[in-house]
């Protein structure tokens, strides 16, 4: 007589079901928006039960900033090429592949769906995680340079740095193909080299 065998379920716990979670979260976020995310969606999607996710997160709110929190890409390191440009280059690619990943798009959906007072943690969490630290590395490259004699400390202040992100999520929301590496040459050649190699002396000259 030939036996009927049945799959064996595997019950994940501790970090296999909070990855599975956090996943489910992006993908839903993704695809459905932040306004339409449930706790039951999530919870189907990462297929555990409703009270996997109550037992922890008592709001879709906290469950998807752990979610972004947990699943952000690291900072960049400053690459060291020993040149400026190049090194802006690739700072703004890494920063591109930030925003292009599953993480980064799931992000920008919450932030472009609400309001600035109710989008509040997530500009918050993306500060932390993604504009300080991309502030920081522009920082050191540029200090990299002055040491190699290339640019000007006094004219990295935080507008310039600013302009990075800034240029990248206006174009991200405008552009059809997003900030491309297109982009990010213009950025360079024609907004940041000019500045940061600009003598500190007559920037300040400008200024009276």
């Amino acid at each position: 007589m030939r036996r009927t065998t049945y799959p064996v379920v595997v019950r994940r716990r501790g970090p296999a079901l909070e990855r599975a979670i956090f996943e489910a979260t992006l993908e839903q976020l993704i695809v459905t928006g932040y306004a339409r995310l449930s706790m039951e969606a999530v919870a189907a999607a990462a297929q555990t039960g409703k009270a996997s996710l109550y037992r922890r997160w008592g709001s879709k709110e906290q469950l998807v900033l752990d979610a972004l929190s947990a699943s952000l890409p690291p900072a960049p390191e400053p690459p060291g090429t020993g040149s400026l440009r190049a090194d802006l280059l690739a700072v703004i690619g890494a920063l591109r592949a930030a925003m292009a990943s599953r993480t980064g798009c799931a992000a920008r959906a919450v932030i472009s769906e609400l309001d600035h007072e109710r989008a509040a943690a997530f500009i918050g969490l993306v500060h932390r995680q993604i504009l300080d630290p991309a502030h920081l590395v522009l920082l050191q490259v540029v200090e990299a340079a002055v040491e190699r004699g290339e640019a000007s400390l006094e004219v990295a202040t935080p507008t310039v740095l600013d302009i990075v992100p800034a240029m990248m999520m206006y174009r991200a929301k405008t552009q059809p193909g997003g900030f491309t590496e297109e982009d990010a040459q213009a950025l360079v050649d024609q907004v940041l080299l000019p500045v940061l190699l600009r003598p500190a002396s007559s920037a300040r000259g400008d200024r009276g």
